[in-house]
């Protein structure tokens, strides 16, 4: 297990890539893509999550394309064969609770990826880890963070294994592809 071989279950959070500018896309919100140089970047975060081991049992996404798109890069760079899970708990404004109670609901010892936006994975992972929405945390584009459970997952039962902002992830998976 790539966080801790305590962990009853643990979730990696990852925010999707960069996007097409909100204020240049014409059409609705919910379809707007990945830019080219943000799927480039995406996958070169994604190889940087190979490298941290990480095998996701579930991988849940937002129903929104380019979280969509973010998941198809992450699950074809790991090479994973479980099917992504379009779900609203990981919509831009669901409640953190919603999310919690669906990692919940997923046997023990389970690994999840969930692929979302901001600011709803910053204040779910604040929720995870303190229990309260206040922690100050912020997750740029293509960014990722693994949060380890022990028990059932709930408010301030999290404990973050780690915060990578993407170049830092995009720096592990050059390294990873170099070795």
């Amino acid at each position: 297990m790539y966080l801790s071989i305590i962990t009853t279950m643990d979730v990696i959070l990852f925010r999707h890539g960069i996007a097409v500018d909100a204020e240049n896309w014409k059409a609705d919100d919910a379809t707007r893509p990945l830019t080219p140089e943000g799927s480039v970047r995406t996958k070169q975060g994604a190889q940087g999550l190979s490298r941290l081991k990480v095998q996701p049992d579930h991988v849940f996404s937002s129903p929104l394309v380019r979280a969509r798109q973010t998941a198809d890069l992450v699950k074809a760079q790991l090479a994973l064969k479980t099917k992504i899970e379009l779900v609203d708990d990981l919509l831009p404004d669901a409640p953190p609770d919603a999310l919690l109670a669906r990692l919940a609901s997923l046997p023990a010892r389970s690994v999840v990826l969930c692929v979302g936006h901001e600011p709803h994975l910053s204040t779910a992972l604040s929720v995870m880890i303190s229990g309260k929405t206040a922690a100050s945390i912020e997750m740029k584009k293509a960014a990722a963070c693994g949060v380890g459970f022990i028990g059932l997952p709930k408010a301030g039962a999290g404990t973050l294994h780690w915060l990578l902002p993407p170049r830092i992830l995009r720096v592990l998976g050059r390294s990873a592809a170099a070795s």
